[in-house]
């Protein structure tokens, strides 16, 4: 089986002497499953990043927020998480829907501390997480290929004073974004938008 390391890392890290730093990363920390320590960082935090490619290999990269427990640790090799209603561009999903492969970063900024996840996603309207998640519209799936911690030392130490008051809440709806209301938006909003009945 391949390395993780591909020739344009190979070429940096013998430049650098930390060839050898490398391969003991990925001998002794990059695994293929979660633990349970990964899990509870996981399922705490308010937001992650997601970096993906479209069909071309341009790169995205988007944040994702909710409640803590938005992402789901399912088992070992799989997370999910709900998409809520949003800009509609589908920048993420749609480069979900024609190139699987994902790249996760979850940094918990009060421990200092981050994981990453890379893995291959798919998208379901109909999963079965659906109810246990107001407001999400579809649920995303991450089979883990890789997951291992980074080095924290730049992580600056924050504290979440509120989360958004823009995270669905079962049996309430959710406030209108005012970019909704703008002139350039109002009129080309989705025909199933709450902000249409503002």
């Amino acid at each position: 089986m391949p390395g993780m390391y591909h020739q344009g890392n190979r070429r940096l890290q013998k430049l650098f002497d930390s060839e050898r730093l490398a391969d003991r990363i990925e001998e002794k920390l990059v695994q293929t499953e979660l633990d349970e320590i990964d899990k509870a960082l996981i399922e705490r935090q308010f937001m992650f990043f997601i970096a993906t490619v479209d069909g071309d290999g341009q790169p995205s990269c988007s944040f994702k927020g909710g409640a803590p427990g938005f992402v789901r640790v399912l088992n070992p090799t799989t997370i999910a998480f709900p998409d809520y209603n949003g800009n509609g561009m589908y920048l993420t999903l749609g480069n979900i829907d024609v190139h699987a492969s994902v790249g996760l970063l979850f940094i918990d900024f009060e421990k200092q501390t981050r994981l990453r996840v890379n893995g291959e996603a798919t998208i379901d309207l109909n999963d079965p997480l659906m109810p246990e998640f107001s407001g999400a519209r579809l649920m995303v799936r991450v089979r883990v290929g890789e997951a291992f911690p980074n080095c924290p030392r730049y992580i600056p130490k924050m504290k979440v004073e509120e989360p958004s008051r823009f995270i669905p809440k079962p049996n309430e709806q959710a406030p209108i974004p005012e970019w909704k209301q703008s002139d350039w938006a109002c009129d080309v909003l989705p025909a199933d938008d709450p902000a249409n009945e503002s």
